[in-house]
């Protein structure tokens, strides 16, 4: 018969709540410190060098270089020049406005219908812009 003690005595832990908890939350948050710093050091050397091209490209295309319009000799403060403008704004309003009163689209159209009687009987900036509105 082997030899063993009969008297088994009970083992006497004392549990401290908040010294518990502080304990968690401390190693919670070493913890994080120390995936946060590694990822951070990772992408430092790691990436840096391989992603600088990349950005460099990004960088050009987010300021693209200021492209060149044709434009008369006339000088932008002249009178001549604000009239240049309105004249080309008024065709293109014009050509808007006869292509939307042929198109065959439009007939079936009760709102541009309407709108294209108003325009031609009381022109107006609204009716103008109501038929470009409701016509396609």
């Amino acid at each position: 018969m082997p030899y063993r003690p009969n008297p088994r005595r009970p083992l006497a832990v004392r549990l401290n709540v908040l010294q518990l908890s502080a304990s968690i939350a401390l190693g919670l948050w070493l913890g994080f410190l120390a995936i946060a710093l590694t990822c951070w050091l990772l992408s430092r050397f790691l990436f840096n060098e391989q992603l600088a091209p990349v950005a460099q490209a990004v960088q050009q295309m987010a300021n693209p270089p200021a492209a060149v319009q044709e434009r008369p000799d006339i000088p932008p403060q002249s009178p001549l020049f604000d009239q240049y403008e309105e004249n080309l704004r008024k065709n293109e309003q014009q050509n808007r406005l006869d292509q939307a009163r042929s198109s065959s689209r439009n007939q079936a159209n009760p709102k541009c219908q309407f709108w294209l009687q108003q325009d031609q009987t009381a022109p107006s900036e609204k009716s103008r812009a109501n038929v470009l509105q409701f016509c396609d």
